[in-house]
């Protein structure tokens, strides 16, 4: 079932294309409902719900009827029920939330790291090492909130349905996080993963010719295998930004298109994985 993150989207868009066909404007939608433009372009991004009876106005505005008015109000319905994640308050941050939502409905996802292993593919020593790297006043209980959530994240892993492609830079193989026993168990774990029917992983090397953007991670995450739904996630230390208009995600998609140009294939980039686990173990 889809989250009511993806419902929100879903509604949004199909509201945005209602409006467009109606020709009316974000600030004539606005008046019906009684509120501001900024409200209609918050629905139609899918970042609020709406209420049904604002939904039967923007209806009859639009001129929906029928089962494509029956379609979006259950949309609606759906889009205001809490998410899978709204338990996670206190360990997934509100700007973060949003995504973790995306990552479980999506059909196809990209990951571009380039200095650490991606979440869903960090084993549990991984996770608890960079949690106290990063914030050594953390709890017991906080980390491991931190890590049950991580872990569940990458159940992502076991659809089938889903294609997940991963390029990693030589650097988040060959940084340490933890000791060398961790850091060989999360190569191995690589490797293992890099074996999965719906995983493509590549190592962009250090005498790669890359560009100048190479050093910014990000995610382009797709939808139902259809472009015209593409989001992408770029994050920050505080924050986390979603992009989804064309010119962004085009951008994106190019700047994906040149690294894995650049990156090793996957049968020579799991062997890299391999020597270096492998280099972890003959350290003393």
């Amino acid at each position: 079932m889809a989250t009511p993150t993806i419902q929100r989207r879903r509604l949004g868009n199909a509201l945005k294309r209602a409006r467009d066909h109606a020709n009316k404007t974000q600030d004539e939608a606005a008046v019906v409902i009684d509120a501001a433009a900024s409200k209609i372009s918050r629905l139609e991004l899918g970042q609020s719900g709406i209420k049904l009876t604002d939904l039967a106005l923007l209806l009859d505005l639009y001129g929906v009827s029928g089962e494509q008015a029956d379609w979006m109000r259950d949309l609606a319905r759906a889009g205001r029920q809490r998410g899978r994640w709204s338990g996670y308050r206190t360990v997934i941050p509100d700007w973060f939330r949003a995504y973790v939502d995306l990552e479980a409905d999506a059909s196809e996802i990209r990951w571009y790291q380039p200095e650490v292993v991606p979440g869903i593919l960090q084993t549990e020593s991984y996770i608890r090492a960079m949690n106290a790297t990063a914030h050594p006043r953390i709890t017991d209980e906080a980390v491991n909130r931190q890590v049950k959530v991580r872990l569940e994240r990458q159940a992502v892993l076991d659809q089938p349905v889903t294609t997940l492609s991963f390029i990693l830079s030589e650097s988040a193989l060959r940084r340490n996080i933890g000791d060398a026993s961790i850091m060989q168990a999360q190569l191995i774990h690589l490797a293992e993963a890099a074996e999965r029917p719906n995983v493509e992983l590549q190592v962009l090397p250090f005498d790669a010719q890359t560009y100048g953007a190479a050093w910014i991670g990000f995610t382009i995450l797709r939808f139902d295998h259809d472009a015209t739904s593409d989001v992408v996630y770029v994050e920050t230390y505080t924050d986390g930004d979603y992009l989804d208009s064309h010119d962004e995600v085009q951008a994106y998609t190019a700047l994906w298109n040149r690294l894995q140009a650049a990156a090793m294939g996957q049968v020579e980039s799991r062997n890299l994985i391999i020597r270096l686990a492998d280099e972890k173990k003959a350290r003393p």
